[in-house]
């Protein structure tokens, strides 16, 4: 810390110690004056009627008081307890302590690179578009370098996934969870439910008129925890409903709740709240039921409104006729917001996952089978678009949670499958090999269990699974799985078919990487006269199998037949695909290497800046492959007398590659050696 900053960090530190302490606590303590914070994102808006837990956030913000390193953890108690609000109230309670407090919705490990994609963009580390372990370093580097931050990780459940994503260095992280297996992770605190008075103060806050005794009543048939006091006092307000009648109902539903097979711990008063106010919605609006039904099927995240609306022709009865017109949608909208079932504002409809849960279980079999069959419609209504296509990536950040939440591993539906496969591109093409594998991995397990290994979903799921696997580096795994995919095509369809002739210039591509340029020559050369053969010259498949053979050629010492084959091939992609596609870039790199190897180093220069300006506008500063021609790049200027400049880019291609990649991967390692290369010329020896 600067000598500037210790009179602030002083009064904070006074400020937190006396809170800590017991001085100046209220109930509903006043907001601090704001002062200019650098980021404040996705944290949910305060809740003006939290009551209590001033002994709890004492304790949390005594453990957060230690700035000798971060302070990790995590609120954990059954669902409806308040995790989320606590936190809620913690951030807002002490945000005049931090410089940065960022929330991220952490159910799915999937979706939460995303999400600090945009505190990247906040930080001003990262370019739209780049790829997601850039991102994730990025961050977690600049947290490590400053002093005041705090990190909420809402809804997690495992530990492994949450692990990697915390920085370490002086700030704080709260995880809510379920779960309370968070040691080694983190501190657990348990969460219970509230006191009585306080139970009692929430409910007369929300009800106008309810008496003490009332009050009591409610909350003791609710069992005192929050999520359901909130449920149970918004449905009385809403509807005038006595508090008798209200326990009474609860009373009858138990034995039906009772039937749904929850766990010991699970509150009871919250299902019989939740059925209470689906069962009225279903009388008064069964299109906003139908509606909710279909949100109980998809994740606790926002749901774009517009899927349903684009689905409407997909959507039965009312409905569907409704979702069509652009009066009657609003009007289902309002009643979901007046049901407390779903909440709907600008990002979307979203349901808690407890509702979620109680609805769901509530649905007798047939209803559930088609309300889930409607959530898989929905989605599938509206990909996203072609994962080649940065434009897109936005949608399929959105659609992902759904997705996952719709179990495709397990699905029948081929256009859930469809979906998810592209859902695993996606992730690759946006350069998140690890998250990409991992997706990859469980469709292939599971596709491959339940569907056979000849299976074309458990074929296509081995395909995405060996191109992640070579992102990262695992060339030997990904050959391992590559050459079986091929030989399962090969018997199945033939030496020519279009799925035989990708998974042979995938092992191709494994074996150059592993130092078999011979092999992989051989394999290329086959693909690509079979390929020209039936698919045609121009065809992109072919295109890809010519580029491949160049780099192989060029390898073996046959520059200027690369040189003429890239040449051809680069044409051909510029035609068409056109000059920004991400394989029409990726021909022109090689290209300029085989300029490079024939010695025109002037020409490879020029071909290779332009070619790494381009990538870097169309996919990101930190994605890939345009690290890959900035590598390039320095070559040239090596071979150009210009050492410095070479060093300059080799340092800036380290540092971004040991952000994207990691330390130990091939490409990391290659441009440490050019990195002491250069030093050696400049005449850094040491």
């Amino acid at each position: 810390m600067s000598g500037d900053d210790r009179p602030a960090r002083q009064e904070i530190n006074a400020r937190r110690d006396a809170y800590v302490a017991g001085r100046d606590i209220h109930i509903h303590p006043p907001a601090p004056a704001p002062r200019t914070r650098r980021v404040w994102g996705n944290v949910p808006a305060r809740n003006p009627d939290f009551t209590g837990r001033e002994e709890l956030l004492r304790a949390v913000r005594a453990a957060h008081a230690r700035r000798d390193r971060a302070v990790v953890q995590a609120l954990h108690g059954m669902g409806g307890v308040g995790k989320t609000q606590l936190a809620v109230e913690y951030a807002h309670r002490f945000a005049d302590e931090y410089e940065i407090v960022w929330w991220v919705a952490a159910e799915h490990g999937e979706i939460i690179g995303e999400q600090f994609a945009a505190l990247a963009g906040e930080l001003g580390r990262a370019q739209p578009g780049a790829p997601l372990p850039a991102i994730r370093r990025a961050v977690l580097g600049e947290l490590r370098e400053r002093p005041a931050w705090l990190l909420v990780f809402d809804n997690a459940e495992d530990p492994g996934v949450i692990a990697d994503w915390l920085p370490g260095g002086s700030g704080d992280v709260l995880i809510t969870s379920r779960t309370a297996a968070w040691r080694g992770v983190a501190a657990p605190v348990e969460v219970g439910v509230l006191g009585r008075p306080e139970s009692a103060a929430i409910l007369r806050g929300w009800v106008d008129g309810l008496s003490d005794a009332d009050a009591g009543l409610v909350a003791e048939t609710v069992g005192d925890l929050p999520l359901a006091l909130a449920q149970a006092a918004g449905f009385m307000a809403q509807t005038g409903m006595p508090a008798a009648e209200y326990a009474g109902l609860l009373a009858e539903r138990a034995a039906e709740i009772l039937d749904l097979g929850r766990p010991p711990t699970y509150p009871l008063s919250l299902a019989a709240a939740t059925q209470i106010a689906f069962d009225h919605l279903r009388s008064r609006d069964p299109a906003a039921a139908g509606l909710t039904s279909v949100c109980a099927f998809l994740a606790p995240e926002p749901i774009p409104a517009e899927w349903f609306t684009g689905a409407a022709a997909r959507l039965p009865g009312p409905l569907g006729e409704r979702a069509a017109d652009p009066v009657a949608w609003r009007t289902v909208l309002g009643q979901l917001g007046r049901d407390a079932l779903v909440r709907v504002d600008r990002d979307g409809l979203v349901m808690h996952r407890l509702t979620q849960a109680v609805i769901r279980g509530h649905l007798p079999a047939s209803e559930s089978s088609a309300a889930r069959d409607l959530a898989v419609a929905v989605v599938t209504a509206s990909h996203p678009g072609p994962t080649h296509e940065p434009g897109n990536w936005p949608g399929w950040a959105r659609i992902l949670p759904h997705l996952l939440s719709l179990e495709p591993g397990d699905t029948s539906d081929t256009r859930l499958r469809d979906l998810a496969f592209d859902a695993g591109w996606y992730l690759l093409r946006r350069g998140d090999f690890r998250a990409a594998r991992d997706l990859a991995s469980h469709l292939h397990e599971r596709w491959r269990a339940r569907l056979g290994p000849d299976h074309p979903a458990t074929l296509m799921a081995a395909n995405t699974l060996g191109t992640a696997l070579r992102g990262l580096g695992d060339y030997t795994e990904a050959s391992v799985l590559d050459r079986e995919s091929l030989e399962r095509e090969r018997r199945l369809h033939g030496d020519d078919a279009p799925n035989t002739l990708v998974n042979a210039t995938n092992l191709a591509t494994d074996l150059f990487n592993t130092g078999d340029y011979a092999g992989a020559r051989q394999l290329y050369e086959d693909a690509l006269a079979r390929y020209r053969r039936t698919l045609g010259e121009d065809h992109p498949n072919s295109l890809g199998a010519a580029r491949g053979l160049a780099i192989c050629l060029r390898r073996l010492g046959e520059a200027r037949a690369a040189r003429e084959l890239n040449e051809d091939t680069l044409e051909r992609y510029r035609r068409v695909l056109g000059e920004d596609y991400y394989e029409t870039l990726r021909c022109a790199t090689n290209l300029a290497n085989d300029l490079y190897r024939l010695r025109d180093y002037a020409a490879a220069r020029d071909l290779q800046a332009a070619t790494m300006d381009r990538q870097r506008l169309v996919l990101g500063v930190d994605h890939p492959d345009a690290l890959y021609s900035a590598f390039c790049l320095a070559y040239c200027l090596r071979a150009l007398g210009e050492p410095q400049a070479a060093r300059d880019l080799d340092e800036d291609t380290l540092e971004r590659r040991r952000r994207v990649l990691g330390d130990d991967h091939p490409d990391t390692l290659l441009s440490a050696r050019n990195l002491a290369v250069d030093r050696r010329m400049l005449g850094e020896t040491a």
